[in-house]
């Protein structure tokens, strides 16, 4: 398997979105492996977060694309946490990615 493109867009257990800019800043930042609930590199492909508190690691769980996964998480965190906004609307992928909110 390859690495993971950034950026990379994590979901968190109570699914909230977090953009960050790559897998690197991704592993540095996320601190707790049991609140990750599900992950996508910049391509939409599945990642699975591994390790220790402070010391997780991203890796891809598959090649293939989850795109239609991807759109549907980011319009659920839309709705519950960022009320009055609306998702990219890009039918491009890399538009779409690109537009999100990277954290930091």
């Amino acid at each position: 398997m390859t690495t993971p493109i950034g950026p990379v867009i994590i979901f968190d257990d109570e699914f909230h979105m977090y953009v960050l800019k790559d897998r690197a800043v991704a592993e540095a930042w996320w601190e707790m492996p049991d609140e990750y609930a599900c992950g996508f590199d910049a391509l939409a492909r599945p990642l699975r977060m591994t390790g220790e508190p402070r010391l997780v690691t991203l890796e891809l769980s598959g090649e293939e694309p989850a795109e239609a996964d991807l759109r549907r998480l980011v319009a659920g965190h839309y709705r519950r946490f960022l009320h009055g906004q609306t998702p990219p609307a890009a039918s491009d992928l890399a538009a779409f990615v690109n537009a999100l909110p990277i954290e930091g």
